[in-house]
């Protein structure tokens, strides 16, 4: 599979990997962006270790500096392993 732009989450050298520990980001009840995704959404970002899962876990945990001072950023993160 080719890779085509340096954002893409999965690092090329790293494609074939077993993925086992993972991230769960799902929105809060009352949150309103759910009229936007729908009352299901929910995404899951893979890792191959549970090392990598924790410090991808820590760095999503932390409110990064785009968000404006009124902004409250409201996901929901859930470590998970299959």
């Amino acid at each position: 599979m080719d890779f085509f732009h340096q954002h893409n989450l999965v690092d090329p050298s790293a494609a074939g990997r077993d993925r086992r520990f993972g991230i769960r980001v799902t929105l809060p009840p009352n949150d309103t962006l759910r009229s936007v995704l729908g009352d299901d959404w929910e995404r899951l970002h893979w890792y191959p270790t549970a090392e990598e899962r924790d410090a991808a876990f820590e760095k999503m945990a932390v409110r990064h500096g785009y968000y404006r001072d009124t902004d409250s950023p409201t996901q929901v993160l859930e470590k998970v392993s299959r």
